[in-house]
């Protein structure tokens, strides 16, 4: 960053989509405290387990702040008193009440993961795969009251490929993010950065994730199949019945074909959909780990002609 100014840092994540960006900047400035969600219970003890951004902040020596809220007078006092000259928030998963939006000399940046103001809230990476969204990005925007609609600050865009999953699309954008905040603070310290109103056009909302989706309906064409395949890939994982077991699907190609949907049209794990076929490329069976096709395959056969429910 050369001799950019070094900064007063407040980090606000939780997830590993944040902990690269608390990564990259916190070598060049100061990171004042991190902020994240508190520990939750994990793995098979269901033991409490910070949080990717808390346990690197504690890997770093940086003084970590878990609370519930920052709605209560206490802990807006308490983020004001670090004196912070810009907030940086990424996926931390809370609501930042005006206070706290207000207490930073320079404002609170979030790194958000989708071109603004297309796929505004919480799972924004999903919902793009999913629509079959050629392209993405990450934006990084200027915070204010409202859920992902505040100004943006800088926009770089990121082209979604055919066999792109939810988790090879975020560990794209997460790297993409943390090298696109250094220089933007950068040139926020400077006076450089231009704050561009998100346009009125365009606005989606990238709601929750829910379980009911995950069931493939194998009556959609096959690019919409593949679409709801990668975009649920690894969590929660799109599912199927095979023979009454229930087989969750990683990840599958949309190929040329045509037969009863659901039905095996080959033993190499292509299936018939609405309209075309697609090739499962990537499947996990109940308690076991994911296999690639060949792999699966080795531990059963699919002839042509069964059927997947």
């Amino acid at each position: 960053m050369g001799n950019a100014e070094r900064l007063r840092i407040v980090f606000m994540g939780t997830p590993d989509f944040a902990a690269e960006a608390l990564a990259a900047l916190a070598p060049a400035h100061e990171i004042v405290c991190v902020y994240s969600q508190p520990p939750r219970p994990a793995g098979r003890g269901y033991k409490l387990t910070p949080s990717p951004v808390h346990a690197l902040a504690e890997k770093l020596g940086l003084p970590v702040r878990t609370p519930t809220s920052l709605k209560t007078p206490e802990a807006q006092t308490e983020f004001a008193a670090l004196a912070a000259d810009v907030a940086v928030v990424a996926a931390y998963g809370l609501i930042l009440p005006q206070a706290v939006l207000d207490a930073p000399r320079l404002g609170c940046v979030n790194i958000h993961a989708s071109l603004l103001p297309r796929w505004r809230g919480a799972a924004p990476i999903q919902r793009a795969i999913m629509a079959g969204d050629a392209a993405t990005g990450i934006t990084l925007m200027q915070m204010d009251a409202g859920l992902d609609t505040g100004a943006m600050l800088a926009r770089e865009s990121l082209p979604i490929g055919p066999a792109d999953t939810a988790a090879s699309l975020h560990d794209a954008l997460a790297a993409l993010g943390a090298r696109m905040i250094g220089p933007l603070l950068a040139d926020l310290a400077a006076g450089r950065a231009k704050a561009e109103p998100q346009p009125a056009d365009g606005v989606t909302y990238a709601k929750k994730i829910d379980k009911a989706e995950a069931r493939v309906d194998w009556t959609r064409p096959a690019a919409e199949v593949s679409a709801q395949v990668r975009g649920l890939s690894p969590f929660p994982g799109a599912w199927c019945e095979l023979a009454g077991e229930r087989v969750k699907i990683l990840n599958a190609a949309a190929i040329p074909g045509a037969g009863e949907p659901g039905t095996a049209l080959d033993d190499q794990l292509a299936v018939a959909c609405g309209g075309g076929a697609v090739r499962l490329t990537l499947l996990q069976r109940a308690g076991a780990k994911a296999a690639d096709a060949a792999a699966f395959l080795n531990g059963r056969a699919v002839p042509a002609g069964t059927r997947f429910g």
